[in-house]
């Protein structure tokens, strides 16, 4: 079985997400990547039919992200959910979520999360 993995890198959000009312009030930068794995059609694709639209799952991620949440992985499952409710043909997913500056003392670098999730449709 061939698949088609379709893949979207350094979406950027800012938004209010986190446990510290620092985050809830400032907000922060985000950044999102997505993996999805879809069977390949025997055809050659010639339409999104047998695909994945990259700008529905764009709208989908822009519109979970400017939802307020505690924690990252609430996010990521949330993307993860609603796209495969969109897309219904996809095997798998991944959905990274960095959050770029951390309002920790001291702390360089940056934290993330990744969900990942199989299907069997």
């Amino acid at each position: 079985m061939a698949t088609f993995t379709i893949q979207l890198h350094g979406l950027r959000f800012f938004a209010q997400h986190g446990l510290y009312e620092e985050e809830k009030s400032v907000g922060n930068e985000f950044e999102v990547n997505l993996s999805m794995d879809i069977t390949a059609p025997k055809e050659k694709p010639v339409s999104l039919e047998n695909s994945v639209n990259y700008a529905d799952v764009h709208q989908i991620t822009k519109s979970v992200m400017a939802k307020p949440e505690l924690l990252l992985e609430t996010l990521a499952m949330t993307i993860a959910d609603q796209v495969k409710e969109k897309f219904p043909a996809l095997k798998r997913i991944s959905v990274q979520i960095i959050k770029l500056h951390l309002p920790v003392t001291s702390f360089t670098g940056s934290a993330s999360v990744t969900y990942k999730k199989k299907y069997k449709s």
